[in-house]
């Protein structure tokens, strides 16, 4: 564990939970869960006790840099590295990996998206250390999700055989990463107990995922290490804007994973703490209803008299909303916009916000 680093990517929008999340404040800056704390702030202090403050970076954009020193007073200028614009996950994940190792070669870093719950943090952290022991055999590893269900809202894992790793009991081979499959074949997957939900956390020597970038995108991987040496040595602010905006954008799950996965690279450690990555507003409704059945699950500060209704309600008005007769609804009430749906349809919240895009009504976005 003394050569672990973990790494916070704080991107996305996430455009299904509109008008909550939003371009300049989006989804990982909020208390979704009711907790008193953001989703960011709840990453930072699940990752504190493995890594320790100083050995957090965040990568996010530069629109949100304020906001995440607000919330992360902690975090010191070498521990933030700021995107002029979203490029996917390989070139935030990427360079941190790069800056990283030029600091600390033998570096073995974790990736942690800003804007997922976790319910167990005792069940993470034996996770953690266990995929930080076989990362420590020289190889990239990820940490499957029991699945609870046959969704068809995450990627899959094929589970492979058993790895013999000191400290590291439940770690196996993986044969291979599947796309969102199609309900029928999620079924399928849960039923045979050889898949695992890919919640997109990577665990690996650093030196070893570069090495893997740069065998599937050699141009990217040169681009990347020397913006990296630009931002040690202190040159960055001149390099950024000249590098960054031709940087290709491309998933890590295709740059390194899948790659490392075909040549017998990579393992995966199995966990079943309760894993959620709010998804939509239905996945909040979840949440916020966790311990019983039925009723108004209740968001913010609302000023809410219900009747004979359920679903959820968040709130970032004190405008006095009356429901009635209405199962499984979704309202969210903000200053400038007002959405209402039902559980049903929160996947399409992003269908509506391309369609307001197209229809000239950016600036509530």
């Amino acid at each position: 564990m003394a050569r672990f680093h973990s790494v916070i990517p704080a991107g996305g929008i996430g455009s299904r939970l509109w008008p909550l999340s939003r371009a300049n404040a989006p989804k990982f800056l909020h208390d979704l869960t009711g907790s008193g704390h953001t989703l960011l702030q709840d990453t930072w202090d699940r990752l504190r006790p493995l890594a320790g403050e100083g050995r957090i970076m965040v990568v996010t954009g530069e629109a949100h840099s304020e906001a995440v020193l607000e919330q992360l007073p902690q975090l010191r200028e070498s521990q933030l590295v700021l995107e002029p614009s979203p490029k996917d996950s390989t070139a935030a994940i990427a360079l941190a990996a790069a800056v990283l190792m030029i600091r600390e070669p033998d570096v073995i870093i974790g990736s942690f998206a800003a804007d997922h719950v976790i319910t167990s943090n005792t069940a993470f952290a034996a996770a953690v250390r266990e995929a930080v022991a076989v990362a420590a055999t020289n190889r990239i590893v990820t940490i499957g999700i029991e699945p609870t269900e046959p969704s068809v809202g995450f990627g899959y894992i094929k589970i492979g055989s058993e790895l013999e790793v000191d400290h590291a009991p439940s770690a196996r081979g993986v044969d291979r990463f599947v796309e969102k499959p199609k309900i029928e074949i999620a079924k399928q997957y849960v039923a045979s107990g050889e898949y695992l939900w890919n919640a997109g956390m990577f665990i690996a020597p650093a030196a070893l995922l570069l090495e893997i970038l740069a065998e599937s995108e050699p141009d990217l991987h040169s681009q990347i290490l020397a913006l990296a040496k630009a931002i040690v040595d202190g040159s960055g602010d001149v390099a950024m804007p000249k590098i960054w905006p031709t940087l290709k954008k491309i998933a890590i799950d295709y740059s390194v994973a899948e790659p490392a996965a075909e040549a017998g690279r990579v393992a995966v450690v199995p966990a079943s703490f309760g894993w959620h990555d709010v998804g939509d507003f239905a996945a909040i409704a979840e949440l916020q209803s966790a311990g019983h059945k039925g009723g108004l699950s209740v968001l913010g500060e609302a000023n809410v008299v219900s009747d004979s209704s359920s679903g959820i309600l968040v709130s970032e008005t004190n405008r006095l909303i009356a429901l009635i007769g209405l199962e499984d609804v979704i309202v969210v009430d903000t200053q400038d916009a007002l959405l209402i749906t039902t559980k049903a349809h929160a996947q399409q919240v992003k269908n509506m916000v391309d369609k307001l895009k197209s229809t000239g009504h950016g600036d509530v976005l």
